[in-house]
């Protein structure tokens, strides 16, 4: 039985974020999206929200929250702005929690630990300038030194490399075993032979950092390696699963954010001595917008309900994810029809709207791959066996059911 109602604890966590990205960061984020800057106390800001570990436990630093608490807290941020989403995307749902999924207890308490608290800022590395979708495209390689791993290769389009403590990467130590040769690897900033760059110029989320990850000769010991030899393209995919949540949960606030606009806008301008709240083309996108935001809602809340319960939710995200970005491109898109020539300039946050959620249509699995993944489901061409999700603090959640 699914409960649509929230705790007290997640309206008063998803009023707090909401407060707190109005007063901290709604701000500055028009002139940093023009000028193409990333604030870099954006990261510092959301530690003292408490949100850098909302779903990990006390013990790891966390908040001891859950995953409906993370969805409600990106929904916020993106409400705002997608970079700030974006942050939380990366450092919870991409690293941190493929840390706490795979890692053990020593790399938990040594690497998750001060990034939950928010002293380190962690990020994903997966894709390359030859491997997106296809991951086994993938050239960088790991070779074994005795008890030490050499890494060499780049990374590309990762958020937030130029301001990451502990970066996620993956990579073969046996490309001849294709999929089952991946490893994943912790890294961090001041390793010898690493380093990173941004990108400039970008069509959208430009209030975000996104660059590259370089790596010479990196040298990293077997404490290092997360997960066993081998089980690298596992723990991407179910750190994806983590991501792709995340972000399904942030396009409903990029929702909301185009329905608002829209119907400030619509209510004070008027076409032939009337508002044109008042035409019906103009409702119509109105209620297409507020459709959307409830079923890519609905959508995300489901998928979150089934990580409460440590069930495997691959499908249930990507439909997630899929829906609720294309949506919120939709809304952003008709927001602008709405706002006419305004909408097409800089004055009204819309334009920046449509451009941000061109990049999260793109990026954690694009539309096409969700929609071949649903194709795959339906058709029975996909099976998936029950996964344990490790959630802390859930009813009926034991040590031994999230232990790898």
């Amino acid at each position: 039985m699914i409960d649509f109602e929230l705790t007290e604890e997640q309206k008063w966590l998803a009023e707090n974020v909401r407060k707190f990205s109005a007063k901290e960061f709604a701000p500055r984020i028009p002139e940093d999206d023009i000028k193409g800057h990333y604030d870099p106390e954006t990261f510092p800001k959301l530690a003292k929200l408490g949100v850098t570990g909302i779903c990990f436990p006390e013990k790891y630093g966390g908040a001891g929250m859950d995953y409906i608490s993370l969805g409600l807290a990106c929904e916020e941020l993106e409400y705002v702005d997608t970079a700030l989403r974006t942050v939380m995307s990366v450092h919870v749902g991409l690293n941190g929690c493929g840390i706490y999924q795979w890692g053990t207890e020593e790399q938990k308490q040594r690497f998750l630990k001060p990034m939950a608290k928010g002293e380190k800022f962690g990020v994903f590395g997966l894709t390359e300038p030859d491997a997106g979708s296809d991951v086994s495209g993938m050239k960088t390689y790991a070779k074994k030194d005795g008890a030490n791993y050499i890494l060499n290769g780049q990374k590309i389009w990762i958020s937030g490399a130029d301001y990451a403590d502990t970066l996620l990467v993956f990579a073969y130590t046996n490309k001849e075993k294709k999929h089952e040769g991946m490893s994943a690897f912790i890294l961090e900033r001041g390793m010898q032979g690493l380093s990173t760059f941004s990108i400039h110029n970008k069509f959208g989320i430009r209030a975000g950092n996104v660059g590259g990850i370089v790596m010479q000769d990196v040298k990293v010991s077997k404490e290092h390696l997360l997960g066993e030899e081998g089980e690298g393209f596992k723990i991407a995919m179910s750190c994806l699963d983590n991501g792709r949540y995340t972000v399904a949960a942030g396009s409903t606030g990029l929702i909301r954010a185009s329905l608002d606009a829209s119907m400030k806008y619509a209510k004070q301008r008027k076409t032939f001595g009337k508002p044109i709240a008042e035409y019906q083309l103009v409702q119509e996108m109105i209620a297409k917008m507020v459709a959307n935001y409830d079923s890519a809602k609905l959508l995300w809340l489901r998928a979150g309900w089934l990580k409460n319960k440590g069930l495997r939710n691959t499908r249930e995200t990507s439909l997630a994810k899929w829906i609720g970005t294309t949506s919120a491109f939709d809304a952003a898109n008709d927001a602008i029809e709405i706002h006419g020539a305004y909408g097409y300039s800089d004055e009204y946050p819309v334009g920046r709207f449509l451009r941000n959620a061109k990049g999260e249509v793109i990026y954690e699995g694009t539309a096409e791959i969700h929609k071949l993944i649903q194709a795959e489901y339906a058709l029975e061409f996909r099976h998936d066996k029950e996964l344990r999700c490790k959630l802390p603090g859930h009813p009926g959640m034991t040590e031994s059911s999230v232990s790898r």
